[in-house]
């Protein structure tokens, strides 16, 4: 580390990327089980702030496992270290004043608190897609949740790792209990204020 040498006093900063834009930055955090309906909420999402001429980069679980952290399997220190690589990673998003997505299961608060901290807490909104395990099970396309039950995965998280509920998320969604277009825009009526650069 000796022989880093920082270059960041000489880089323009995250207030001339954000007038570039006429946007400000943020973390968008979900977190909840496999099959919750993350995904499907961050590309609706995506696409909605897309048709309102907002910017934003989307970081899906499955996507991110199979490029810079295919290296990680599930243990517990993969685990964190899979969160942390994230984390990096959407702070240099959310410095440039683009609306970053996460989508992760990020199972307990540990590991939430740990990448809050990375991004910096007063531009991390967290969403609790908190839909129940029945729910998850049914729409389980990949077969992940029977293969858990049946012993065939280990530290699958709902069966045989655990999952704690955020403390206090910014805004919980029951993808089960609620309509995609409904939860989208209760979202975007909580993070819009947020984004709008003239606010």
């Amino acid at each position: 580390m000796e022989h880093i040498y920082p270059i960041f006093d000489k880089m323009l900063t995250r207030a001339d990327k954000e007038a570039l834009l006429g946007q400000r930055g943020i973390m968008i955090w979900m977190t909840g089980l496999s099959g919750s309906g993350k995904s499907t909420l961050a590309i609706a999402l995506e696409r909605e702030l897309q048709r309102r001429g907002i910017l934003c980069r989307i970081l899906d679980g499955d996507n991110i496992r199979s490029g810079i952290n295919n290296n990680l399997g599930f243990s517990p220190a993969d685990r964190r270290e899979n969160i942390r690589r994230i984390a990096e990673v959407a702070r240099l998003f959310v410095d440039t004043g683009i609306v970053t997505i996460a989508a992760f299961i990020s199972p307990s608060e540990e590991l939430r608190r740990m990448a809050a901290g990375i991004v910096g807490e007063a531009d991390f909104f967290e969403i609790y897609v908190n839909t129940p395990l029945s729910v998850c099970e049914q729409r389980d396309v990949k077969g992940l949740y029977a293969k858990a039950r049946r012993g065939e995965i280990s530290e699958f998280t709902g069966i045989s790792a655990p999952f704690e509920a955020p403390a206090a998320p910014a805004m919980t969604v029951d993808t089960s209990a609620m309509p995609l277009a409904d939860s989208v825009n209760e979202i975007l009526n909580s993070i819009l204020p947020r984004i709008n650069k003239q606010n």
